[in-house]
């Protein structure tokens, strides 16, 4: 989270035309807690009950526990780009992400 907080500006031209929602399991008062501690500058949402995570296909093996993966979903509602999983430690994923986001905004 805290990449997306350092690349935002870069990444998501400070939130024109692009939002950003990261899902969670975690109660809703645990996120807003963190978002604004740490400063995030997007939104951030619970999924306490799964229900996207199972959407999205984001559920780890363990029990109540979601695998962190990114979807980058267009103006039409259909998924631009997916990255399953996200591998958040790899500076080379963000490259990939800004790739699709500019790709995305091109085709617009």
């Amino acid at each position: 989270m805290h990449a997306y907080r350092d690349q935002y500006a870069q990444l998501f031209k400070d939130g024109q035309d692009v939002v950003l929602i990261a899902i969670s399991a975690d109660p809703v008062d645990t996120l807003a807690a963190w978002a604004k501690d740490d400063q995030f500058q997007f939104l951030m949402a619970s999924d306490a009950d799964l229900s996207v995570g199972q959407t999205y296909g984001a559920l780890a093996s363990r029990p109540g526990l979601t695998n962190r993966n990114l979807f980058v979903v267009g103006s039409d509602g259909k998924i631009a780009y997916r990255a399953v999983p996200f591998r958040e430690i790899d500076p080379t994923a963000y490259t990939e992400l800004g790739d699709a986001l500019a790709k995305l905004a091109g085709g617009q």
